[in-house]
């Protein structure tokens, strides 16, 4: 009984590249993606190695692109068999909400189906890049077969994150129930009164002096017993590439403190370490949504 009521932290992780990003989008066109070195792989082991450092194996959910699981499907084998989750990012880091209906289906279930072959394992999670979504684009993740979504994030000063409502739906600590067999795992945030604080990770993460990072999240963990982080593998990669067209916003969001990323991560581990960090879809089953998944 005691390990069902440790706090839970899910640590989540996007795996796509530093060139494949929406802030560079503008400046890096999808047809040159093929030209341009990954490095992906190597920072995807920093994380993984990262967490086996620790001698209790905190396990995560890795969302990955399926343009990257195509070039680097041992990456995807090595995640699966290290013991952390695999989960869908999508294909080529479109937005979901500017495909068509027939395009976004295709796109959720052909990514979804590149993971679950390369693992010979099921695939129950999805995460929209940049997290656009809305309430269309969920009901279609629902119908591609997946059994969760991690793609709301309720900081709405953002221009890309989206929208969706959830003010009707059964709510079990951090889990939202949409319907029977679906549910929503949104990302993490701080909300003081009416004010939504930008705490799930990211840039944000970076940027925030780590003492208060670790205060907001207590406070999180206190209110839903559970917190959603997210983070990228480029992010933990100082020596990337610089895109120097890019505009200084652009160039702030996206580089600022990148030196600092794998220390403070660590930290967070450390300063957290009584608490459980297991797979989303391992929580979704502690949460009995799933028995026997």
């Amino acid at each position: 009984m005691e390990s069902e009521e440790k706090k839970t932290i899910l640590l989540t992780f996007d795996v796509e590249d530093w060139f494949q990003v929406e802030n560079f989008k503008e400046y890096i066109s999808f047809s040159t993606w093929d030209s341009f070195e990954l490095r992906v792989e190597k920072n995807t082991h920093k994380i993984l190695d990262l967490l086996d450092f620790f001698p209790f194996k905190p396990r995560a959910t890795f969302f990955i692109l399926g343009w990257i699981a195509k070039k680097l499907p041992d990456l995807v084998r090595q995640i699966h068999q290290r013991g952390h989750e695999v989960a869908s990012h999508g294909n080529n880091h479109h937005l979901c909400r500017d495909l068509t209906e027939s395009g976004l289906i295709r796109d959720l279930k052909s990514s979804k189906e590149r993971l679950e072959a390369i693992i010979n394992s099921k695939v129950y999670g999805f995460r929209a890049p940049s997290f656009a979504i809305d309430d269309r684009v969920l009901k279609t993740i629902a119908l591609a077969g997946y059994l969760y979504d991690s793609s709301y994030n309720s900081f709405s000063a953002h221009g890309r994150y989206g929208k969706i409502n959830l003010s009707n739906t059964k709510r079990k600590n951090a889990l939202y129930q949409i319907h029977e067999n679906f549910f929503e795992l949104p990302v993490s945030n701080l909300k003081i009164k009416k004010t939504v604080i930008p705490l799930g990770g990211g840039g944000y993460f970076r940027l925030f002096p780590f003492p208060f990072f670790k205060l907001g999240m207590a406070s999180v963990l206190k209110q839903d017993k559970a917190f959603v982080f997210y983070a990228h593998p480029w992010e933990f990669d100082p020596s990337q590439p610089r895109v120097k067209p890019a505009s200084r916003g652009f160039k702030f969001r996206h580089y600022v403190n990148l030196n600092r990323t794998e220390k403070k991560l660590k930290a967070l581990i450390s300063n957290f370490i009584d608490h459980e960090f297991i797979t989303c879809s391992d929580y979704l089953k502690k949460q009995e949504t799933i028995p026997g998944h």
